[in-house]
C-alpha cells in the first residue's frame, strides 16, 4: 500500500511540473569568486519567431547578504536582428532605505529581479542582450550570478 501511495504521489508531482510554463529563454551566468569583474560582460541571445506576442523579461541578481551597496547601476545593451545597438542605464535596487531586502533572501543568498513586463519585439530574428555592470570599481563583490529569463506574457482577463 505505501509503495502504491509514493507512486501515485510521484507521478502527479510529474504532470503538475510538467504542466508548468516554460520560459522561452533561459540562461545563468555565474561570477567566479563571487566577484564581477569590470571586463565581464554577460551575453544572452535568443531567437523570436513571433512578433505580434509581448515578451516579459527578468533579470535576476544573486548576491550574498555582505553584498555592500543597497543598489547596483548596469548597463544593457541590446543588438536587434538587423544589427541595431541600444546602450541604456538601468538601476536594480537590492535594499529599502530601511536596509531591508527588495528582492526573496535564503540564508545567506538575496535574489533581485529587475523586471520589463509586456515588450513587444519589431523584427522576427536573433536578439542579443549584454549586461555590464555600471560601477566606477574595477570588481563588484558578493555577486554569485545573474540569470536572464524571457517568458511570454501571460494576459489575465
Amino acid at each position: 500500500m505505501q509503495i502504491r501511495n509514493r507512486i501515485l504521489i510521484i507521478l502527479l508531482s510529474a504532470i503538475l511540473f510538467s504542466c508548468a510554463e516554460q520560459p522561452i529563454y533561459e540562461k545563468v551566468v555565474a561570477f567566479e569568486d563571487r566577484e564581477w569583474k569590470l571586463d565581464v560582460k554577460p551575453s544572452y541571445s535568443f531567437e523570436v519567431k513571433d512578433i505580434t506576442k509581448e515578451y516579459d523579461f527578468i533579470l535576476s541578481l544573486r548576491t550574498s547578504t555582505d553584498y555592500q551597496y543597497s543598489n547596483l547601476w548596469i548597463f544593457m545593451k541590446t543588438i536587434t536582428p538587423d544589427g541595431t545597438i541600444a546602450r541604456e542605464p538601468f538601476e536594480i535596487v537590492i535594499t529599502h532605505d530601511d536596509g531591508s531586502w527588495v528582492g526573496e533572501k535564503s540564508g545567506s543568498v538575496v535574489t533581485t529581479p529587475l523586471y520589463f513586463r509586456s515588450r513587444k519585439l519589431p523584427k522576427k530574428g536573433k536578439y542579443t542582450f549584454i549586461i555590464e555592470q555600471g560601477i566606477t570599481q574595477s570588481k563588484v563583490d558578493q555577486v554569485h550570478d545573474l540569470t536572464f529569463r524571457v517568458e511570454e506574457t501571460k494576459n489575465e482577463k
